[in-house]
């Protein structure tokens, strides 16, 4: 098996995705174009390291029919990437030193870029070999000479369609000029009082500004501004216009236009509007640009989930579209799916600091979106601000998910939230109205010193109000029941650390730092409720010290600090997105249980549900609940659950401490369990029902079978065990044997670091124990003999939201959200690192530019149309000379070896066109010699007859004939 698992695991991490949402991060999509409504392409979105500098201006630009796409960045830096590859890749660079870039304009099948910057100047970059020309265009000759304002920075160039030769130049104060580039001087300026242009564009019929509001206008917001006729429009944006294009049916500005949409870029989204549809609809947009609507503050990662699953997601995801898009389809098209994809689903599951939770469909090569959960529509908004407590850290984002547990299977899913709620949910395809919301209301206060009165709670306020009023409940998720924790003595409930969930049960468990709780959804009932010491009963192996519960109040703005030396307990909580923290991971964990501070803060910090031996010795397997703490033990509570059927809904579920199972160092992360063969034992589950469609006992009870627990005859086993216990800390692992509980393998992980994540996880030919190390080290380890697999430096770990996002899932692959907007996806597979280069897509896509328009033949007679400009012999060295070196810094592009295999399968291909082109001419060749063999032999007959005749006649007179 040792072997079959470390085929199975890559010898490096390789990254295999990423998601990435507009920012100051790049979005590349397809640059095949056909017609202008190919100018985008959202097949395969590829990530592209930009800028961390702020965003000030961002614009992208497409080499049409050349594969090629420049941008222009916020630190004044213009690349040139390569899209004829599957990565793209910076072939060119210009790093401009003493200007401000805020414009760059492309003409169609033109190699010059002009380049408006905050001095009001214009510079001509030659794209091919990415230099800048001596052809300047200087602020103070384009606009009046009797004027000494300086008309501000460059927002808009364009060209003339009917004449190359003039260019548009728009600036920020108002004035715009129609530049001749031959004569190099102004032709016409218009002059507005007031500076209010941002960008423009001219297309019959339409005229359409990015802006158009007032300075002075009170809230003014980023708008864009169509004028159709005597008619104009002013659309509200949610973001700052980063730039705006019009599709039309042809490229050429010279023939007639006429704009059906108009895709407008914006700082964090993507938006098309429908030209063509009053009121200017805009475009359904079926690509996930939302991921960062609100911060994200957690997520999972499910691999290999039921088939079903994703249909019944989309099917009820479906319906929550929102009503006044456009009628047609998403106009943008363009590139080609990579060839091989995942044989199995996969779920990304996405919690929000807003409330809601988004449940994504990551199966292909980028994310869709299925379905969106709004949490809190359970709780009531109107509370006031007395109600509130003034020192809650929570209050920013009250509703803010903070864990989530999720069975598939059963579709059953838990949230957690920063207000120490546990709300449950239950999926169904019907719609129900929910006339009062079930609430649990639980006290979680354990001091040693301190014996709660049963009237004793004193709520003080800090806690969500559930809605008291009937929801209506849409298909999908819909809650089942609100567990919330109360205020005890004027304490304000510790914020829940560990949350588990078990369809098979009817159970749901929770804790934090005082102890734990387990709720039966199903009877709607607190089953258990224990502090932490009660757990160890008598065997309490620490000399724990009375405290006073307001000298150690815990901030009730994060998650309990365990141990010295982690991440506070605010930081541990806040949003990923927020970076208000300390990012250092230098300082390592202690693990000492020597501290009588900390034993008295001892947390739970995991949770398993298993069939397995509860106690030391047992031959039968019981329902089992095992408790992790952040002192390194494992606790086991036997479950003693009631008959199937009504009984179920009738008698008390019975949950008993049976001791502890085992201790470790550090905090335990992560519990599993096999059977003798070395098998991963999932936990029991419910298969899913309608819940909203009544069935007699015996026909609901068929359908909600358990799965069955699979064990190997106790006779494989040399020592007579049945299963394994897999349990790994911060600081090491160990596997236990059961019923005997004694230990057959123990591996320390690391001892100057700790770990962040660990799982144990399923991999093609066996099972292995995943662990991210806050060195930035993943390693993996086979069980259940503990021995190395891989060990790789991938991430040196300088950002809390890294360690708070990253997760494994089955089968070789991991996620975590690397920056506020981007989700990253990698593996440590070999087999998906061999299949790799097929799952990607193709960016660019060759085809043929359409013909221009013909000129006419009374236009070409006395001038009309269009004018032609020679750009080369205007922007050229030898007519323009060199621009100053000072000005930009050229600096090769790192593609390197990956753009040389762009260029060399570029190359290749162009080979194989032209050599199937010569072979095609030689067809032709010889056909046409077989032609001119044939009319030589007839003319050679003709000339023989002729001559024939010739004899024949030459005797005869005229009148013989």
């Amino acid at each position: 098996m040792l072997g079959q698992v470390k085929r199975a695991l890559g010898s490096s991490v390789l990254i295999l995705m990423t998601v990435t949402v507009i920012s100051c991060v790049l979005m590349i999509f397809v640059a095949s174009v056909l017609e202008l409504r190919h100018f985008l392409a959202f097949r395969l979105l590829a990530k592209l390291y930009i800028t961390d500098l702020a965003f000030c201006h961002f614009t992208l630009l497409n080499l049409l029919c050349k594969g090629a796409l420049v941008s222009a960045l916020a630190d004044d830096s213009v690349h040139l990437w390569n899209l004829r590859q599957k990565r793209p890749a910076i072939l060119h660079s210009l790093k401009f030193n003493r200007e401000r870039i805020t414009f760059c304009h492309l003409p169609f099948q033109s190699k010059w870029l002009y380049i408006g910057t905050e001095r009001g100047n214009i510079h001509i970059v030659n794209v091919e070999s990415f230099t800048l020309s001596g052809y300047v265009i200087m602020w103070n000759k384009a606009i009046e000479l009797s004027s000494k304002a300086h008309p501000g920075p460059v927002v808009h160039i364009s060209d003339n369609p009917m004449d190359e030769g003039k260019l548009i130049i728009g600036f920020e104060s108002g004035i715009v000029v129609l530049w001749d580039l031959k004569s190099k001087k102004a032709d016409y300026r218009y002059t507005y009082d007031e500076p209010w242009i941002s960008s423009m564009g001219f297309q019959e019929p339409f005229i359409i500004l990015s802006g158009g509001l007032s300075y002075d206008t009170v809230g003014r917001r980023p708008c864009l501004t169509v004028m159709h006729g005597k008619s104009t429009a002013v659309l509200e944006m949610d973001y700052p216009i980063v730039d705006f294009l019009t599709l039309c049916e042809t490229p050429y500005p010279n023939d007639f236009q006429e704009p059906y949409a108009v895709v407008v870029l914006l700082e964090k989204d993507l938006v098309v509007i429908d030209l063509a549809q009053n009121g200017y609809p805009i475009f359904e947009n079926p690509y996930p640009l939302t991921i960062h609507e609100s911060p994200v503050t957690c997520c999972e990662y499910f691999a290999d989930c039921p088939v079903d699953l994703i249909p019944a997601l989309y099917s009820v995801g479906s319906r929550q579209k929102r009503q006044g898009y456009s009628k047609k389809e998403w106009p943008i098209s363009g590139g080609n799916w990579g060839q091989g994809t995942q044989s199995y689903p996969e779920i990304i599951i996405t919690g929000h600091a807003d409330g809601t939770v988004k449940f994504w469909d990551a199966s292909a090569i980028m994310l869709q979106v299925l379905y969106k959960l709004k949490t809190a529509k359970v709780f009531d908004r109107n509370r006031s601000k007395e109600d509130k407590g003034s020192t809650e850290a929570s209050d920013e984002d009250p509703f803010a998910i903070q864990i989530m547990a999720w069975c598939p299977e059963s579709r059953m899913l838990c949230v957690a939230g920063v207000s120490a709620n546990v709300i449950i949910y239950r999926f169904s395809k019907l719609e129900v109205t929910t006339e009062v919301v079930q609430l649990l209301e639980v006290r979680m206060q354990y001091e040693l010193n301190d014996i709660e009165s049963p009237d004793g709670g004193g709520g003080g306020g800090g806690e969500q109000t559930v809605r008291s009023t009937p929801l209506k409940q849409s298909p999908g998720y819909q809650v089942d029941l609100v567990v919330q924790l109360v205020w005890v003595s004027g304490e304000p409930p510790q914020q829940i650390t560990s949350l588990a969930l078990n369809s098979s049960y009817g159970l749901v468990v929770f804790g934090n730092s005082n102890g734990l709780a387990v709720v039966d959804y199903v009877q709607k009932t607190v089953v258990l409720n224990l502090g932490t010491v009660e757990l160890y009963g008598s065997n309490d192996p620490y000399q724990r010290q009375p405290r006073s519960p307001r000298k150690t109040r815990q901030p009730s703005g994060g998650l309990c600090d365990i141990n010295e030396g982690s991440a506070t307990s605010e930081d541990r909580c806040k949003s990923p997105t927020s970076d208000h923290r300390d990012n250092s991971f230098s300082r390592s964990r202690s693990s000492s249980v020597t501290s009588i501070d900390k034993e008295a803060r001892e947390a739970i910090s995991s949770f398993h549900f298993s069939e397995t031996f509860a106690r030391k010795g047992d031959s039968t397997l019981t329902p089992c609940l095992y408790v992790g703490t952040s002192l390194g033990t494992v606790l086991a509570l036997a479950l003693t659950m009631p008959p199937a059927g009504e009984q179920r809904q009738l008698q008390p579920v019975i949950i008993s401490p049976t001791g502890m199972l085992v201790r470790l160092k550090g905090s335990i992360m992560r519990m599993a369990f096999l059977d003798s063969a070395g098998s991963l034992l999932p936990p029991a589950f419910e298969p899913w029902y309608e819940p909203n469609v009544t069935a007699d006992g015996e026909e609901r009870e068929k359908v909600r079978k358990r799965r069955p627990v699979s064990v190997s005859p106790s006779t494989s086993q040399d020592l007579n065990e049945s299963q394994y216990a897999v349990v790994c800390s911060e600081k090491q692992a160990k596997v236990m044997s059961l019923p005997s509980q004694t230990c057959i393998y123990k591996h320390s992980i690391t001892e100057t670091s700790f770990i962040l994540r660990a799982d144990v996880v399923q991999m093609s030919q066996g099972v292995c124990v995943a662990c991210f190390c806050a060195n930035g080290h993943i390693m993996t380890l086979s069980v259940p003999g503990l021995r190395p697999l891989m060990d790789v430096n991938y991430l040196p770990l300088t950002d809390m939201r890294i360690a708070r996002t990253f997760c494994f899932t089955n089968l070789g692959q991991a996620m975590y959200l690397c920056s506020p907007t981007e989700i990253q996806r990698i593996t440590y597979s070999q087999d998906i690192c061999e299949n790799l280069q097929e799952m990607l897509g193709e960016l660019f896509t060759p085809v043929e530019t359409p013909e221009a328009p013909n000129r006419g033949f009374f236009k070409g007679l006395f001038g009309g149309g269009a004018q032609s400009l020679d750009r080369e012999e205007l922007f050229g060295e030898i007519a323009a000379g060199k621009a100053s070196r000072s000005l930009a810094q050229h600096i090769p592009g790192p593609g390197g070896i990956e753009g040389m295999k762009g260029a060399a399968s570029g190359v290749v291909g162009d080979l194989a066109r032209a050599r199937i082109a010569l072979d095609e001419r030689g067809q032709k060749l010889g056909e046409l010699e077989e032609r001119t063999a044939a009319m030589m032999a007839s003319a050679d007959s003709f000339s023989k007859h002729a001559h024939e005749m010739m004899l024949k006649c030459k005797d005869k007179k005229w009148y013989q004939f």
